[in-house]
């Protein structure tokens, strides 16, 4: 009696598991080679995220509201949140115009190259916008920063992932932007990492995942978001006893328990109304067993009925 609380035997890695729950799907790739003074308007992309590396010189990154970040040859830089930036070899230059209307050579529909001619250093990048999807997306990119920049110098895999990306920009060949897409997904997950990797301690979502006992209880609502889960059942898979694990959980993640599974719940039916599935499927993979149930809770938590999610993606309401 009163001795020390024995931590799961849960999934050793439930960052991980959270990672391994993305998917990311290439929208467009761009090769830029560009000398002298330059800058592009970067639009705005939605829910994509952009990423760019730059393989010789150095280019700068600017976000509005954000200090601008510099970049050299080998380093990385995603922009998560969809947001219009500006791209440039001299934040002085005047804007070239938006990338994607200015005059540049089409490889395939969604691999282009931008060439820029004047008097000055060169500068090569590889960039790309891509969609990330899968229920820990909106959780996951919404604690990253305007813009997460990885040094070269934060190890050698970003340009051991970059040679094999220039290898199939530089030939096209049948399946290579299916090639692109997984190489991208790497490059993606790893910054990210990279970027957790560098926080200190933290609560929240993050924090709640790292914590040997929460995190316990959170892979398992992961895995099986459809379970009937209470207090009771969330507290066992984390080996605490009720009282004990409600408080830990909120003071770690920020939210009361069964508050975060309806809430993982939605981003799950979310992503399912997303990929195609309708109403009823949708509500079964969130445990609910009445479709009129389900529409409900999705409307009070996200502000709108599931048919306006699937009408966004182009799938019909109907279900």
């Amino acid at each position: 009696m009163g001795g020390p609380v024995v931590p799961p035997r849960a999934a050793p890695d439930p960052v991980g598991e959270a990672l391994h729950r993305l998917r990311v799907a290439g929208v467009f790739y761009c090769r830029t080679e560009a000398a002298g003074p330059w800058a592009v308007d970067m639009p705005a992309f939605g829910d994509c995220l952009s990423f760019h590396v730059v393989t010789q010189g150095e280019s700068w990154v600017a976000v509005p509201g954000a200090e601008p970040v510099r970049l050299r040859s080998g380093d990385l830089a995603l922009v998560p949140h969809g947001r219009g930036h500006v791209l440039a070899g001299d934040l002085a230059a005047p804007s070239l115009g938006r990338v994607d209307l200015l005059p540049q050579e089409y490889v395939t529909e969604s691999y282009s190259v931008l060439r820029h001619d004047g008097d000055g250093p060169r500068t090569t990048l590889v960039c790309g916008v891509l969609s990330v999807d899968g229920p820990a997306a909106r959780p996951l990119l919404e604690l990253l920063p305007a813009v997460v920049h990885v040094p070269a110098s934060s190890g050698t895999w970003v340009g051991r992932t970059l040679g094999l990306m220039a290898a199939e920009l530089e030939h096209v060949r049948p399946g290579g932007e299916a090639v692109l897409t997984r190489l991208a997904d790497v490059l993606v997950i790893q910054a990210v990492r990279a970027w957790l990797d560098a926080q200190e301690p933290v609560t929240g979502w993050i924090g709640g995942l790292r914590d040997p006992y929460v995190g316990a209880a959170l892979a398992a609502v992961h895995r099986d978001p459809a379970r009937p889960w209470t207090v009771a059942g969330l507290a066992r898979e984390a080996a605490m006893s009720r009282s004990a694990f409600a408080a830990r959980f909120t003071q770690v993640v920020g939210v009361p328990a069964m508050r975060y599974v309806a809430t993982w719940r939605m981003h799950v039916a979310a992503d399912r109304l997303a990929r195609g599935d309708g109403v009823a499927q949708a509500a079964a993979a969130a445990g609910y067993e009445s479709a009129a149930a389900f529409s409900r809770a999705f409307t009070r938590e996200t502000g709108g009925p599931p048919g306006r999610a699937r009408r966004r993606t182009g799938v019909e309401a109907a279900s």
